[in-house]
């Protein structure tokens, strides 16, 4: 049974609100869904439609933050990382890891790669499905 509990957004740290909007945005397709400003912290929700989001949170109150390298993963299914490593690349920003299958996870595609801050992002594309599997499912489905 689904719980009636869930996670709506993660939140992480930016040194620059306005680039990393466009990180999420332009390279990864995201689209804002909210804004706050509150009195120490600017933050914008960037999600996928009808996913969850990521809140992404500057401090204004003046305090030391550290917005680099945190040991922060996002982890997105996506339908293309070949395509999103190239877009990673043309924004300047480091692929870890090449699109590469996975034998441990199904042959699932992986990519790692750094947003703006350098939280690591991995991209999963799901391994096609065979055959047989898409005929058993049509087979119970109908």
């Amino acid at each position: 049974m689904r719980s009636d509990d869930f996670l709506t957004a993660v939140g992480i740290g930016v040194s620059d609100l306005e680039r990393s909007e466009a990180f999420y945005r332009d390279v990864l397709g995201m689209q804002r869904t909210g804004t706050f400003h509150l009195d120490y912290m600017d933050a914008v929700m960037v999600a996928h439609e009808g996913r969850s989001a990521v809140v992404l949170m500057h401090y204004t109150d003046g305090s030391a933050r550290n917005y680099r390298d945190n040991p922060v993963k996002l982890v997105f299914y996506v339908t293309d990382p070949v395509a999103l490593a190239g877009k990673i690349k043309a924004a300047g920003l480091e692929v870890t890891h090449e699109p590469t299958p996975n034998a441990n996870l199904g042959g699932a595609v992986i990519c790692l790669a750094k947003d703006p801050d350098g939280y690591v992002i991995e991209l999963i594309q799901r391994p096609a499905a065979t055959a047989a599997s898409v005929t058993g499912a049509q087979t119970a489905v109908g």
